[in-house]
């Protein structure tokens, strides 16, 4: 079974270690999984209900809307800001709850994964993404964690996608969240 995820980065930073991740996560991605990385969260106002009527959706976020609706899963790379999720993030995790009850999670499953500065690798973050997320409609499967401490120092000089260690746990996170939406299918 041919399965879509959509990556969403949660930084918009040019030399990003979650962008990173998520890229490698995309040459990573096992057979039957393809890993489609979004580009154009840095145009996507922030969500006003204003806004959201029908013809009135600025343009990034209905692109943003319609990758989502073509998706099976969603993979989301959290770094940590202040101790919590990026805002970038949070605005594209309540664009895609809305409309309210059908909004583009809809029961999807969703991993959140990411690394940080910090000794814990964004934990703070990325529990409180997949909380948002969840109370947004995505099926989050909890126990797919991935949490990669010291970003600065590990890959200063290494791409997630050559540090072996790194590359063997994505592309485990990408099997486990294709393999829940077999599950999810069959259920």
């Amino acid at each position: 079974m041919s399965v879509r995820i959509l990556a969403l980065v949660g930084s918009l930073r040019a030399g990003s270690h979650n962008r990173q991740l998520a890229e490698a996560a995309v040459k990573l991605a096992p057979e039957g999984a393809e890993v489609v990385l979004f580009e154009g969260l840095a145009d996507v106002p922030f969500y006003n209900e204003d806004i959201d009527v029908e013809g009135g959706v600025p343009a990034a976020a209905a692109k943003l809307r319609e990758a989502a609706q073509g998706v099976d899963a969603f993979l989301l790379f959290s770094p940590e800001y202040n101790g919590t999720i990026p805002a970038v993030l949070k605005n594209a995790i309540d664009w895609l709850s809305r409309p309210y009850g059908a909004g583009a999670f809809g029961g999807k499953p969703v991993a959140v994964i990411g690394t940080a500065f910090g000794q814990y690798g964004g934990v703070w973050a990325q529990d409180d993404t997949r909380k948002a997320v969840g109370i947004a409609g995505g099926k989050v499967i909890e126990d797919i964690k991935l949490s990669i401490p010291g970003s600065m120092t590990r890959f200063a000089e290494t791409h997630p996608v050559d540090d072996a260690e790194v590359a063997a746990q994505l592309t485990e996170v990408v099997a486990r969240l294709h393999g829940n939406v077999g599950e999810a299918t069959a259920a």
